[in-house]
């Protein structure tokens, strides 16, 4: 249609009929004159709607569906996080609660031989290539820590400080093959040296070639001149081999460390060496011998007798023989 004076009028009559019709409709309610007509309309174009509802509503419910999956995922991923904190936590109320243990033993270890230690935590390893047994604490100068210091956990001997940095510092583990510490048999008092082996259990050569030594037994540090760098008393392991005695002036034993070398995590330093030497106050108490259960197991009866029955037939030839019973 073209853009007219006659058009734009009927366009204003056009929306003057419908407003009147709309009007008319409202106030006649139920009984309204174009109820009729609205009735025929719907009859003509109901299906129509209802084909295009039934093609459009699949992609509705597809459109809210993807939503829904959508809150969903998100809702789920929201519980794996708040999963994955609560494990977190946990792990790490677990983490510090067995650290809370090894630095109470520690503790305990300290003052049953009288050490004044300063606390530390390994923060590193040392480099594979080198082939050599370290690991770095961060403790250092500024915390007055210097070269030649006994370093111990709450099982026993851990090393000896060889670099010491402002705030950190190397030790040596006792199972490094440089390492030598001078070692005292618990009760005998045969001297020895101890030498690391890596992950084999330390050399130690005992200065008596006739010295009796059992598997079972322990041996603890004998100390340095000036207590560096060893204190003594401070555990070191137990004896698991002995080589036969060959007649020579040393004799080789065996010894698997108390400290486990790969799991280390809070040490101590001795700041403070004791003023006497604790001895074997330190070693841990040895384990008490489980009681032997003894099960006393009676014969059965002879044929034809219940038990709890004298035994008659045993009377009666003891009565023949002349014998009273």
């Amino acid at each position: 249609m073209r853009d007219t004076r006659e058009s734009r009028l009927l366009l204003v009559l056009l929306i003057a009929i419908a407003f009147a019709l709309i009007t008319v409709d409202i106030r006649g309610g139920q009984e309204s004159p174009v109820d009729g007509a609205r009735q025929a309309a719907a009859a003509v174009f109901g299906p129509v709607e209802n084909g295009v509802a039934a093609a459009v509503d699949p992609i509705g419910n597809a459109i809210g569906a993807v939503r829904d999956s959508g809150e969903r995922h998100t809702r789920i991923a929201a519980l794996e996080r708040e999963n994955a904190a609560l494990k977190a936590k946990l792990g790490s109320d677990d983490r510090n609660r067995s650290r809370i243990r090894e630095l109470d033993t520690m503790l305990k270890t300290a003052g049953a031989g009288q050490y004044g230690i300063k606390a530390a935590e390994v923060i590193a390893i040392g480099a594979a290539q080198g082939f050599s047994w370290t690991v770095t604490i961060d403790a250092g100068a500024n915390d007055g820590i210097t070269r030649d210091m006994t370093v111990l956990n709450g099982s026993g001997l851990v090393g000896r400080v060889t670099t010491v940095g402002p705030s950190t510092s190397t030790v040596l583990l006792a199972n490094d093959p440089d390492f030598t510490v001078g070692t005292r048999m618990e009760k005998t008092d045969e001297l020895g040296f101890a030498t690391g082996q890596g992950d084999r259990p330390l050399l130690v050569q005992l200065l008596n070639g006739k010295a009796k030594v059992k598997a079972g037994d322990r041996l603890v540090t004998f100390g340095s001149q000036a207590d560096k760098p060893f204190v003594p008393g401070v555990p070191v392991g137990e004896v698991v081999r002995v080589d036969p005695a060959g007649g020579g002036l040393t004799r080789n034993i065996y010894v698997r460390p108390y400290v486990g070398f790969t799991k280390l995590d809070i040490v101590g330093i001795v700041v403070q060496a004791p003023r006497t030497d604790p001895r074997d106050t330190v070693l841990p108490a040895k384990p008490k011998p489980a009681p032997t259960v003894t099960v006393t197991v009676s014969p059965p009866p002879p044929d034809g007798q219940q038990p709890g029955q004298p035994q008659t037939q045993g009377t009666a030839r003891n009565e023949e023989d002349g014998v009273t019973p």
